[in-house]
């Protein structure tokens, strides 16, 4: 069992089945799984991507200003942040957002201490806003926030139940890891993240566990040690 994990979630997974947006059965579902790992004793920290509302980097390839761009990036993410607290305090959870910029009052402005504090008072810590800075995505955030606050692991709960040769979605023939170092991932340029978020989690021991975050049960299923998905280590 992990004392503490940093949950990463996809923002495109959200969306559910209706293809754009929120998905309130996705998002419920989201906060339920959540919800009972953090009352089995894990402290859970969040970082939430923004592609189901707007994705920085493929707006700038429709004319946007790359910085500007990212900023309404990093708003997505703050949005996907007040619908999953939200979800989570229906569930009966106690959740809190933090903002890598000052955006009170939306959420605190996120501090390691602040945050330590929380998730020892039984909140669930979302952390939104990505790094705070362009030209970063929330997969790098996510590897930063798993290491200021000390995670055991960071999840990351994506559509795909781990990491392929290529992807599964497009190569049938493509075959699955069930662990792979953070230098295989690079060597064979894997798109598991981005390679900065991996050389950042690589320098710093932070594993990665990829999973499939949309069938219910997984996350539980992989607090319990199951073989479910992929370690990247």
């Amino acid at each position: 069992m992990y004392k503490r994990i940093l949950l990463k979630l996809s923002g495109e997974s959200l969306q559910g089945t209706q293809g754009y947006g929120i998905d309130p059965v996705r998002l419920s579902d989201y906060a339920r799984q959540i919800r009972q790992v953090a009352l089995g004793g894990t402290e859970v920290a969040i970082v939430i991507g923004g592609g189901n509302i707007f994705r920085g980097l493929s707006g700038s390839k429709k004319g946007f200003d790359r910085v500007k761009g990212d900023q309404m990036g990093m708003l997505a993410t703050v949005i996907n942040s007040l619908a999953l607290c939200s979800a989570l305090e229906a569930e009966g959870q106690k959740a809190a957002v933090l903002t890598s910029v000052r955006m009170e009052p939306v959420g605190n402005l996120y501090q390691k201490d602040k945050a330590l504090q929380l998730l020892g008072e039984g909140h669930v810590v979302i952390v939104a806003g990505g790094t705070g800075n362009p030209y970063f995505t929330t997969d790098t955030a996510s590897v930063l926030r798993a290491i200021e606050l000390e995670a055991d692991v960071m999840l990351k709960g994506t559509r795909v139940n781990g990491v392929y040769t290529a992807d599964p979605e497009k190569d049938p023939a493509a075959k699955k890891f069930e662990s792979i170092t953070y230098a295989e991932v690079l060597n064979r340029n894997l798109r598991v993240m981005d390679l900065t978020a991996i050389s950042l989690a690589k320098d710093n021991n932070m594993p990665i566990y990829v999973f499939d975050m949309d069938t219910i049960g997984n996350l539980q299923k992989v607090l319990a040690d199951e073989k479910i998905g992929t370690l990247v280590y």
